[in-house]
Formats: C-alpha cells, sequence, structure tokens
C-alpha cells in the first residue's frame, strides 16, 4: 500500500509537469524555462503555490497577485495522473508492466487536453510515447499476432514484432480513411496527430487493442460530436472535433482493460 501511495504523489507531480507540457508544447514554447508564471500577470508562481491540487484549493481557483481564475484543467490533471499511477502501482506493484502503464496513462491525459484546447497532439508526446512503447515491449510482453506467426523465436523478438505491427497497421489504415476523405471531400477530415496517436497506442498495447481504440473512439466521437454540434447549434461543416481526445479516452479505457487482463 505504501508504494501505491507513493505512486499517487509521484503521479501528482508528472500531472503538474505536464500541465506544463500542455500549455507550451502547443505554442513551441520550452518547458525548461521560463519558471512557471500566471499568464495573465507573469508573475512567478512560487513553489508552495505549486503544489499539485492542494494549491489550487487553498488559493480558491485564483492567481494570488492578480486573482485571474486558474483553469479548472490543472487540478483535474494532476489528479487523474495521480490517481492512475496509484492504481496500476497497487494492483501490479512496482512492476515494469506498472511502470509502462503509468506512463502510457499520463502521455493520454496529456495528449488528451492539449487536443481538447489547442487541437494539437505535440509531437514530443505521441512520437515520444512510440519509442516508449517500442522500447517497453523488449521487456514487457505485448503477445498478438506476430507472438503467434513467430511462435519458434524469442519472447522479446515477438513482442517487439508485435508492438512495430500494433503501431504500423492502425495508423496506416487511419491515414488511408483520411487521404480518402479528402479527396472525395476536398478537404482535410483528419489531422496527422491522430495517425501518430493511434501508432502510439498499438506501440504500447498492440494491433488489437489499437484497432479497438480505434472503433471505440471513433464510434464515440461521431455520436457525442454530434450530439455536442446539434446542442450548441454549432456549424457541422467547419466545427473542427478534437477526434484525438475521444481516441486518448478510448485507449484509456482499453489500455485498463489490457493491463487487467
Amino acid at each position: 500500500m505504501m508504494e501505491a501511495i507513493l505512486a499517487l504523489v509521484f503521479g501528482l507531480l508528472i500531472g503538474s509537469f505536464l500541465n506544463v507540457c500542455i500549455y507550451r508544447w502547443p505554442r513551441d514554447l520550452s518547458v525548461v524555462k521560463p519558471r512557471s508564471h500566471c499568464t495573465a500577470c507573469e508573475k512567478t508562481i512560487a513553489w508552495y503555490d505549486n503544489i499539485p491540487v492542494v494549491s489550487f484549493v487553498v488559493l480558491g481557483g485564483r492567481c494570488r497577485y492578480c486573482r485571474a481564475r486558474i483553469s479548472w484543467r490543472y487540478p483535474v490533471v494532476e489528479l487523474v495522473t495521480g490517481l492512475q499511477f496509484f492504481y496500476w502501482v497497487y494492483a501490479r506493484g512496482v512492476t515494469p508492466l506498472a511502470i509502462k502503464m503509468c506512463l502510457f496513462s499520463a502521455l493520454l491525459v496529456g495528449l488528451i487536453f492539449s487536443d481538447l484546447e489547442e487541437r494539437i497532439l505535440p509531437d514530443e508526446m505521441t512520437l515520444g510515447g512510440i519509442v516508449l512503447g517500442l522500447g517497453f515491449a523488449w521487456f514487457v510482453p505485448v503477445g498478438d499476432i506476430a507472438s503467434m506467426v513467430l511462435w519458434n523465436y524469442p519472447l522479446h523478438v515477438r513482442s517487439l514484432a508485435d508492438s512495430a505491427l500494433g503501431a504500423g497497421l492502425p495508423a496506416f489504415c487511419l491515414w488511408g480513411g483520411g487521404w480518402l476523405y479528402e479527396k472525395l471531400r476536398h478537404k482535410e477530415g483528419l489531422g496527422f496527430g491522430d495517425v501518430k496517436l493511434i501508432a502510439m497506442v498499438g506501440a504500447f498495447l498492440g494491433l488489437h487493442a489499437a484497432l479497438f481504440t480505434l472503433l471505440v473512439g471513433s464510434i464515440a466521437g461521431s455520436v457525442i460530436g454530434y450530439g455536442y454540434i446539434k446542442l450548441t447549434h454549432k456549424e457541422a461543416s467547419t466545427y473542427e472535433l478534437p477526434f484525438g481526445t475521444f481516441l486518448g479516452l478510448a485507449a484509456l479505457v482499453v489500455g485498463f482493460g489490457a493491463g487487467a487482463w
């Protein structure tokens, strides 16, 4: 239990860093310099005002200096990330699988909120996530189609092949669908960031999980997106649906199932 509590604290800190990434990477800003500051008055935030979740509550969701509102996204990202770290370490212990799923979950949280706010899926998270997923496959078996075909090869080779196949095939299918839509409708219907996101999911979880994520995310995006457009009376032909957000949420759900199994 102590390990899980420590994982919660570490997850809260990672969530705090994710908030920096969510704000700065889509704007092509460094996540190292300058120090965290209020986006309204640009005053540097003191360490005691930067404690995950706690500082937001103590400050009443406002900047100490100018009293500008602090986005609800900050405590939500921190809390969601911390709880996921707690869950994986509690359920799986301090194991390579738990570490893998913690990182996977953190990347998804960052991508979900980045896409929701800016309609951008930063390469630092998607491409970096693909590399991490492939790297973890060497140590944490993915177990998918390639493992059955290459049954006489070492486990880590089969796992790496599953990870590569999971990254490549769903991404190609999604890219192909977007290309076809653009040719038929003469307008872009899919960002390449979504392609890289589904490749990251496949690299971590394998082919079946990535395809299921694509299915669930597409259905959820269509149904919820259509409902939102109707309720808000937005123009369907011009509204930019945050498809990456739906893919990320679907990947979190699928990831819990895959990791639990």
